[in-house]
């Protein structure tokens, strides 16, 4: 009986941003569409698409360039508190003080 047997290569992360931008523009087309079935007129409907269709735009952007700036800085996205500024203000000591 052997143990589990490593992965001879590994997988690759799932692009869940680019699901997030496919629901985001089904969405986009499907918002209108239910509009315009509850009687909305077709201006306000076309508003709500570009509306949608606007921040889906946004966001993709905003996702994409923070992908960017986690390849660049480490891959793992995660930020340590000293570099997120978690450990602002408060007191500052060189030694651990205890703790009551």
């Amino acid at each position: 009986m052997s143990g589990p047997r490593p992965d001879p290569e590994p997988r690759p992360a799932p692009d869940t941003v680019s699901d997030v931008i496919r629901w985001a523009a089904f969405s986009c087309a499907l918002v209108p569409v239910v509009l315009l079935w509850y009687g909305t007129s077709p201006a306000g409907a076309a508003g709500a698409a570009l509306g949608l269709a606007a921040v889906t735009t946004a966001c993709r952007l905003l996702l994409r360039r923070s992908e960017r700036c986690a390849r660049r800085h480490g891959g793992d996205g995660e930020v340590s508190a000293e570099d997120s500024g978690a450990q602002r203000g408060g007191r500052h000591t060189r030694r651990p003080t205890p703790v009551d």
